[in-house]
């Protein structure tokens, strides 16, 4: 094993093919492919599924693929201090579910530092990328949310890929919708209020309901349409009467004025109530400067909205 095949595999998983690693890299494509191949021979694995459409990762590659990036990143960081490799620009990204409040606070982290100085990333996606970024190194911190619902699958899988979770804020339950919706004036909606409109539920591309970012994933709705961003969200809101739901914290700033958060009115048992926002790192990795003052305009920001 040697650390140019650790970074031809880092290059593929990133870019999805061989084709577009050696591109980035400057390699020819012949020389990646046999590099890659002679270390899954030695280590008896396979790291890439090998499609017509791309390479991806196998479960082998999945645990395979952080210890790469770790490596490499301190063979990197010692070349850089000691070596004479032209200086990289410290890298930072972050993974989240669509939540305003998350690029919120990524935009004012980014007000105190020289951007030019930095490689940096922000990915609204799905759940399970949000996890799988995390785990892998190519995000440093991933927010996501915890009810009674999910909980206990979610810590299950969280500890199965080496996560840590850290708990943010305990918020209530929100209808977001259009401030001309029907529905806007009321001063709480029940679920029953809902189901003459269409329900916006983020894509997931899995049926595993833990995945969910909709708190009520768990209701039958006879109206439901699933989208991929926050823009077409909102303009459903405003074409079809939809809503989604929410914790209630929005950034009006990004998301505009034309919307409201009207409180939920939980049923008996009171199981969806509450939402639990957190955010999740590698177990035992070193968080960067960039990544604790990222944490801490979450958490401002967070304590604002609720009048902390």
């Amino acid at each position: 094993m040697n650390l140019q095949q650790l970074h031809y595999v880092i290059a593929i998983a990133d870019t999805g093919s061989v084709n577009r690693a050696a591109e980035e890299l400057y390699v020819a494509q012949p020389s990646i492919t046999r590099a890659v191949q002679e270390l899954e021979r030695e280590l008896d694995i396979t790291i890439f599924n090998r499609t017509s459409k791309g390479m991806t990762l196998t479960q082998e590659g999945m645990k395979f693929l952080p210890y790469a990036r770790e490596v490499w990143g301190q063979y990197s960081a010692l070349m850089e201090e000691y070596g004479k490799m032209p200086r990289r620009k410290t890298s930072f990204a972050v993974s989240t579910q669509h939540y305003s409040f998350a690029v919120k606070a990524f935009v004012e982290m980014t007000r105190h530092i020289d951007v030019s100085e930095y490689e940096l990333a922000i990915r609204e996606t799905r759940t399970q990328e949000v996890i799988s970024d995390v785990a892998s190194l190519r995000s440093e911190i991933g927010v996501l949310y915890l009810n009674e619902f999910n909980r206990k699958a979610l810590m299950k899988l969280l500890n199965a890929e080496r996560l840590t979770y850290h708990h943010l804020a305990d918020c209530g339950v929100y209808v977001y919708l259009w401030r001309s919706h029907p529905l806007a004036g009321l001063p709480s909606i029940r679920f029953e209020d809902l189901l003459p409109y269409p329900c916006l539920s983020f894509e997931q591309g899995s049926s595993n309901l833990f995945f969910s970012e909709e708190l009520l994933s768990t209701k039958e709705y006879p109206r439901l349409i699933r989208c991929c961003d926050r823009a077409t969200v909102l303009n459903l809101m405003v074409g079809l009467y939809g809503y989604t739901i929410c914790s209630g914290i929005i950034c009006e700033e990004y998301s505009g004025e034309e919307f409201i958060a009207v409180p939920f009115a939980a049923g008996e048992d009171r199981t969806d109530a509450t939402m639990e926002i957190g955010w999740i790192e590698r177990k035992n990795s070193q968080r960067t400067t960039l990544g604790v003052r990222y944490i801490e305009e979450l958490e401002r920001y967070l304590g604002e909205a609720r009048g902390i």
